[in-house]
This record gives C-alpha cells, sequence and structure tokens, in this order.
C-alpha cells in the first residue's frame, strides 16, 4: 500500500540525508572554496570571507568552509536541516528561511546555491526575486556561485528519462530503497520527479514528488545580467556532481581551463561577480 506525501523524507531526517547523499571527499565544499580563491583572491587572503549558503541543508558544506577559515551562514526552508546544521557542524550560523525572498541585515562575500537548490525558483518571477536578493545582500564584487542540473543536457537527451531507476543504500542497520522517475514537463519548463520509498521493515511505501526548473546556460546568463551580476565562469565539468568528481589538486588556474566549451553536460556550474 502506498501513504501519500506527508512530508518530505530526507530533509525532515538529515541524517538519513548524508547517508544517502554521502559526499566523504568534501567534493562540494572544496569546489567552492577553489572558486573563491580563484575569483576572490583578495579577500580571502585578509579578513575572513563571509559565505552564506541557499538551502544549506545539513550545513554540511559550510561545515567544511568554515573549517577552511571562512565564516558560515545558511538559510534552508526545513526547520529539521536548521537545526541539525547548527548542532553538529561548529562555527555554522544557519536560520529558516527562503532562497526566493530573504533577509539577513547585512552584506556578505560570497552567496552559493548547490545541489541545484536555484532550481526550485520555478518561475521567472521567482528567479528574478532570489537573484535580486542575492544582489542586495553581496558586497560590489562579491561572488555568487552556483551548481545545478543543466537545462541543455535534455536536448536531445533521455539518459535519465528512459525509465525508473533504483537506488539502495543502508543506514542505522536497515535498508532503504527508492525508484525514482524523471520526466520532462516542456510547457512548464520543469523536471518533474516522482520518488517511491520503501520504507524497512514495512509493506508500505511512501511517494513523494518535487520539480525543478530546467535552464539553459544563455538564459541563466541574461538572468544574472539583468539582476546586476557578471558572469566570470560557466561550465559543465568537471564538479562536484559529474563523473570524476572535483579535482583534488586543481591550483589556482581559470576554471574554464577544466571546463569543456559546449556545455552540454548534466550539471552546470557558474561564478557571477556583482557588480
Amino acid at each position: 500500500m502506498s501513504i501519500p506525501e506527508a512530508r518530505n523524507l530526507l530533509t525532515d531526517n538529515p541524517e538519513l540525508y548524508e547517508a544517502r547523499f554521502p559526499d566523504p571527499d568534501r567534493a562540494a565544499g572544496r569546489f567552492v572554496d577553489d572558486m573563491l580563491r580563484t575569483f576572490l583572491p583578495a579577500a580571502v587572503d585578509g579578513d575572513p570571507v563571509t559565505v552564506l549558503d541557499l538551502g544549506c541543508g545539513t550545513g554540511r558544506d559550510l561545515g567544511h568552509l568554515v573549517g577552511r577559515g571562512y565564516r558560515g551562514l545558511g538559510i534552508d526552508r526545513s526547520p529539521a536541516m536548521v537545526r541539525y546544521a547548527n548542532r553538529v557542524y561548529p562555527g555554522v550560523s544557519a536560520t529558516i528561511g527562503d532562497l526566493r525572498s530573504f533577509a539577513i541585515g547585512g552584506r556578505v562575500d560570497a552567496i552559493i546555491c548547490l545541489d541545484s537548490s536555484l532550481l526550485y525558483c520555478h518561475s521567472d518571477a521567482e528567479l528574478e526575486s532570489c537573484l535580486r536578493c542575492c544582489r542586495e545582500h553581496l558586497r560590489p564584487g562579491g561572488l555568487f556561485v552556483a551548481e545545478m542540473r543543466n537545462g541543455a543536457f535534455f536536448l536531445g537527451n533521455t539518459d535519465l528519462l528512459d525509465g525508473p531507476s533504483h537506488s539502495a543504500f543502508d543506514w542505522r542497520g536497515q535498508t532503504w530503497r527508492a525508484e525514482t522517475t524523471l520526466w520532462v514537463d516542456r510547457a512548464a519548463q520543469l523536471l518533474r520527479r516522482r520518488r517511491e520509498w520503501q520504507l524497512p521493515a514495512s509493506a508500505e511505501t511512501l511517494v513523494q514528488v518535487s520539480a525543478w526548473r530546467l535552464l539553459f546556460p544563455l538564459e541563466v546568463v541574461g538572468h544574472l545580467h539583468r539582476a546586476g551580476f557578471t558572469v566570470r565562469a560557466m561550465f559543465d565539468t568537471p564538479g562536484p556532481r559529474v563523473d570524476g568528481g572535483w579535482p583534488r589538486h586543481r591550483g589556482l588556474e581559470p576554471a574554464t581551463a577544466h571546463g569543456s566549451g559546449d556545455l552540454s553536460g548534466d550539471r552546470l556550474h557558474i561564478v557571477a561577480e556583482a557588480r
């Protein structure tokens, strides 16, 4: 028997989330650190850089950055995630908030938005509101760093759409299984997801649905420009969520030295500077 979506299983259970999406190499945090040290070197070499993470989740990425000498602030809609981030990762200061419209009472040096969090802005109005808030909270020269699914990947590519995918992982002595189906809602320009969880030691399943906005690279550039940003780098690979991950000893050469030019990969990485 299936029960309707009454909660978000992963965001309501941060430890389960980290078990489902492990990052033992801290690839996402290292990616952000490299981007900031490449494109914001003067600030990084001076006073501690303040980073605001939109959709900070468990606080794991911010925790890595705090350990590297940054000041870490986070916003997330999930109270469970916010409590976990503040409790588990020393130095992280997370609060409940909505990335589409937020206020923290000051300016920061960098804003990051990873794991497709920006794509929860489903309409142009929501995306424009988010980017305006980001610009208002960044000092001139501050950076916006985003990592997300790439809408261009789905132009003629059905690798992720050809059928349901199955995953399983162990947590606290139990095996958690899920079947995930993705499809493109072309009218709404959304990538929709249906995930059916097989709950451990139970005959019941939990069905949950979600969606992400599909944005094309040139479209993202236009939105950022109108919000007061200049794009400094945009590439599809390497990256923390692509095959091969983020290299450990990348150095400080321009990020585009590692990126492919056609921007057709599954993930899109963007560094933009506040004008």
